[in-house]
C-alpha cells in the first residue's frame, strides 16, 4: 500500500481530518462508560443519532459514585436541568413495524423524551420506503465524538468475557440477552467537528431544522478521563452512505472504500461483520483468492444470526456467498470462524461488529455492514483510519487487530501478537491459539439445499436499490405487462411451497411433537360461524393494510384456521374491508399528499383507473404489480369511483382467494390426517391454482391490449 494512502475525498470517503486522540473501544461495557462520562462534561451540544435509542437503557451496570441516573433518557434530563446552556438533540429511526416488537413502545410521546424544552427527540422518517438509518453517533460539543456500530438500546451491553449467563447484561427485564460483541471508535478533534457537520445535516434532512454548530465556551475536555488514546494526531475518513431521494444524491462511498481497501492489502484482510451477502464484495474477495501470492482473509462472523427472519433469509444468502470464496480458495488462504465458549447452548456470541483490518495499514469501524442494503440503501457512517506510513499508527492498527483476536481465542494479546511475529501468518498464529473451550471455531456450512432452494436470491431478500416506485409505475402502465405477471405467479408458486415444507416439517420432523397444530386450529376455528369471527377477522385485515402486511399471507392463514367455505367468506370480506378503508385514506390524503408516495407516477395511474375503471380494478387485483395497500392509495387518491373500486376489488380478489382458502384448508387436512396422497393432492392442487392463474392473467393481459389498441374515441 503506498504511503499517500488510498483515502480520496468525494470518491471514496466524505471528509478526511485529523483526529487528536483516538481509541478503539471493543464491546459496549467499555464504550458506554466512556459515552457517559464524555456526555457528563457537556457544555452546551449534544448530538445524537441512531438506528434505535432507548430511553430505559442503563448506562452502567455497576453501581456509579457521581449521583447522576444511570436510565438513558432520565442521565439526559438530569444533564439538562443541571445545565442552563446545554441543548440535546437525539434523532431515533422511525421503525417499520417488524421492530415494533423489539423497540420502546411510542418514544415520541414518553415522558424521558418530552419533558425538558431543551431535550430535543424526533424520529427520523427521512427515506425510500423499505430503507432505514443506520448511522450511529454521538457527538459532544463537536469536541469529542463517537461512530461505529452501538446503539444506546436494549440487548447492547456486554464485557469482552461474554460470560453465557451474566445477569448485568439484563436490560429491563429479567431475562439475559444473548452475549454481544461490538466495537466503536472516539475520536477528538476536526473529525469530531466533521461528525458534527453529519449529525446537523443528517437533523434537517429530517426536522427541516438547521443546527448551528456550538461555540467554544468551555475549557472544559469532553474526552474521559480514563480512556486513554490508542494513538494521536491521525488522519481518518468518514465515509457514508445515502440513497437517492428527493433532493438527496445517492452516496456509495462506503462500498467504494470496501473494495478500494481490499483490493490494496498485501498480506492480510481481517475482518468482522454481523452480516456477509454483498456479491460486489465477495467478488473482489474472489479475486484476490485467486491471486497467486495474494494476502491471507480471515472472517470472524456469528455462529448464526438474531432471529428466526435473519436466519431463513440472511444466513442462507451468507452461505451462498461462503461457498462461492471457499470455491475460489484454492490455495487455502480463506479461514472463517465464529467465536465460542462453552456454556451458551443454542444461543451464540452476536458479533455484530462492521470491522475491517487490512495489514497494520487501515482500520475501519462502523455502521456499515457487508451486505447490500448497507452499500446503497440504508444510511450508514464509517471511519478509517490509515497509517500513511506512521510507525505509531501501524503499531496501533496491528494492536488493534491483536486485542480482537486475542478475546476471541481467550489468550493475553501480548500473546497473540507473539504467535503473529513466530508465524508471519495469521492464519497460522490463530490455529496456534485454537482451543478446546472458549476459541474460535470453524464456521460450518449447514443450510439445507431444500431451505436454499425456497429463499429468494439477494435481490430480493438483500436488495441494492431503494424501493423503485417509478418502476412499479411503468410496470402498472405500459402495455407489456408479461414480467409483473411471471413475477407474481412466481412469489406465489414460492409461497404455496413454503406451506407444504411447513406442512411437511409438522409431520416429520420434532416440531410436531411440540406443537399440537390440530388442536390450535381447532380451538381458533370454534369461532368459525359465529358473529364474532368476521368482525376479528375485518379488523385484522384492516389493521394489516395500514401496516402494508401481505394480503396473501392473511389470506393463507384465514384458510388454515378457518378452513375452505368460512375462510374464503372471511378472507374476502376481510381485502375488501381492508382495501376501502385505505381508499378512504388515501382519498382524505388527497393527491399531492399521495404523490410525495408515489412521486411522478399518480396522475399516469389515476388516468388509467379512470379509463378504465371496474376492469383495470379487477386487473390489479388478480396481476399485482404493486403491494395491495399501495393500490388502494392510489386508487383513493385517482379518479375512480368508490362503486367501480370495490366491485372490481370483489371481483378481482375473488379467484386467488378462493383458490388460496381451498388449499390451504387442504394442508390443514394433511397435516391433521397425514399421508403421501394427502401430499400428493397438494402437489396437484398447487400446480392447478399456479397454472390456473398464469392462463387468466394472459387472458386478462390480450383483453387489455385489444383495448389499448382501441381509439381513444371508442375506448370512450
Amino acid at each position: 500500500m503506498a504511503i499517500t494512502g488510498i483515502l480520496k475525498p468525494d470518491d471514496n470517503c466524505w471528509r478526511v481530518e485529523c483526529a487528536e486522540r483516538a481509541s478503539f473501544l471493543i464491546d459496549g461495557a467499555d464504550y458506554f462508560h466512556a459515552l457517559r462520562e464524555a456526555l457528563k462534561k457537556a457544555h452546551s451540544s449534544i448530538l445524537i443519532v441512531g438506528w434505535d435509542i432507548n430511553s430505559q437503557f442503563k448506562l452502567e451496570r455497576e453501581p456509579v459514585s457521581d449521583g447522576l441516573p444511570v436510565e438513558f433518557g432520565k442521565f439526559l434530563i438530569s444533564l439538562v436541568e443541571r445545565n442552563k446552556q446545554l441543548h440535546i438533540h437525539v434523532l431515533d429511526w422511525d421503525f417499520d413495524v417488524i421492530y415494533a416488537a423489539d423497540r420502546e413502545w411510542l418514544p415520541q410521546y414518553k415522558l424521558d423524551w418530552t419533558s425538558h424544552p431543551r431535550l430535543h427527540f424526533y424520529m427520523d422518517d427521512h427515506h425510500p420506503v423499505g430503507a432505514c438509518h443506520h448511522q450511529k453517533i454521538v457527538v459532544v460539543d463537536d469536541r469529542v465524538a463517537f461512530a461505529g456500530g452501538l446503539d444506546v438500546t436494549l440487548g447492547r451491553w456486554d464485557t469482552p468475557e461474554h460470560q453465557p449467563d451474566d445477569l448485568r447484561r439484563c436490560d429491563i427485564d429479567n431475562v439475559v440477552p444473548q452475549p454481544y460483541h461490538d466495537v466503536q471508535m472516539a475520536v477528538s478533534g476536526e473529525v469530531a467537528v466533521a461528525l458534527g457537520d453529519l449529525a446537523r445535516q443528517r437533523w434537517h434532512k429530517a426536522t427541516e431544522e438547521r443546527l448551528d454548530p456550538p461555540e467554544n465556551g468551555s475549557d472544559i475536555d469532553p474526552w474521559p478521563e480514563d480512556l486513554v488514546a490508542d494513538v494521536e494526531n491521525v488522519m481518518v475518513g468518514i465515509s457514508r452512505t445515502y440513497p437517492a431521494y428527493n433532493d438527496q444524491p445517492e452516496v456509495r462511498e462506503v462500498e467504494r472504500i470496501i473494495l478500494d481497501s481490499i483490493r490494496a492489502a498485501e498480506k492480510m484482510i481481517y475482518i468482522e461483520n454481523q452480516y456477509f451477502t454483498s456479491q460486489k464484495v465477495i467478488n473482489v474477495l474472489i479475486e484476490r483468492l485467486q491471486e497467486n501470492n495474494g494476502p491471507e482473509i480471515v472472517l470472524v462472523l456469528p455462529e448464526h444470526t438474531d432471529g428466526w427472519l435473519s436466519q431463513l433469509s440472511m444466513d442462507v444468502l451468507r452461505e451462498r456467498s461462503l461457498k462461492q470464496l471457499q470455491q475460489a480458495d484454492q490455495q487455502q488462504r480463506l479461514r472463517t470462524y465464529y467465536p465460542d465458549r462453552p456454556g451458551l447452548g443454542k444461543s451464540c456470541i452476536n458479533v455484530h461488529s462492521k470491522v475491517i483490518i487490512i495489514d497494520n495499514e487501515l482500520a475501519r469501524v462502523g455502521s456499515s455492514n457487508l451486505n447490500n442494503r448497507s452499500m446503497g440503501i440504508d444510511t450508514e457512517c464509517d471511519l478509517i483510519m490509515e497509517a500513511r506510513g506512521e510507525a505509531a499508527v501501524l503499531t496501533a492498527i496491528g494492536d488493534f487487530r491483536n486485542r480482537l483476536l486475542a478475546e476471541h481465542l481467550n489468550v493475553a494479546v501480548a500473546e497473540m501478537a507473539q504467535a503473529l511475529a513466530q508465524e508471519k501468518s495469521l492464519i497460522a498464529a490463530i490455529e496456534s491459539l485454537l482451543g478446546s473451550g472458549w476459541t474460535l471455531k470453524p464456521l460450518q456450512l449447514n443450510v439445507s439445499k431444500e431451505l436454499d432452494a425456497i429463499v429468494p436470491d439477494a435481490l430480493i431478500a438483500d436488495p441494492e436499490q431503494p424501493f423503485n416506485s417509478d418502476k412499479i409505475a411503468r410496470q402498472l402502465v405500459n402495455d407489456e405487462e408479461q414480467s409483473p405477471a411471471r413475477r407474481t405467479l412466481i412469489a406465489l408458486l414460492s409461497l404455496l411451497v413454503i406451506v407444504l415444507f411447513l406442512a411437511a416439517t409438522w409431520r416429520w420432523t420434532p416440531v410436531g411433537e411440540w406443537l399440537n397444530i390440530s388442536e390450535i386450529f381447532s380451538s381458533a376455528g370454534e369461532l368459525r360461524g359465529t358473529w364474532l369471527a368476521p368482525v376479528i377477522v375485518a379488523m385484522i385485515y384492516i389493521v394489516g393494510g395500514l401496516v402494508v402486511f401481505p394480503v396473501t399471507v392473511m389470506i393463507v392463514a384465514t384458510g388454515l384456521t378457518f378452513g375452505a367455505f368460512y375462510g374464503f367468506a372471511y378472507a374476502l370480506l376481510g381485502a375488501e374491508l381492508s382495501a376501502i378503508v385505505t381508499y378512504m385514506i388515501g382519498q382524505y390524503l388527497g393527491h399531492d399528499m399521495v404523490r410525495n408516495l408515489s412521486q411522478r407516477w399518480v396522475g399516469r395511474i389515476s388516468r388509467r383507473l379512470a379509463q378504465q375503471g371496474l376492469f383495470a380494478v379487477i386487473t390489479l387485483r388478480i396481476i399485482p404489480v404493486a403491494p395491495f395497500s399501495v393500490i388502494n392509495l392510489v386508487a383513493g387518491a385517482s379518479h375512480i369511483r368508490l362503486r367501480d373500486f370495490a366491485l372490481g376489488t370483489l371481483l378481482g380478489m375473488l379467484p386467488g382467494t378462493l383458490a388460496l382458502t381451498v388449499f390451504s384448508d387442504q394442508v390443514m387436512s394433511a397435516i391433521q390426517a397425514p399421508d403421501v396422497t394427502q401430499f400428493f393432492v397438494l402437489l396437484v392442487l398447487a400446480g392447478a391454482i399456479v397454472i390456473g392463474l398464469w392462463a387468466l392473467s394472459r387472458w386478462l393481459l390480450r383483453r387489455q391490449k385489444k383495448h389499448q389498441s382501441k381509439p381513444r374515441r371508442e375506448r370512450a
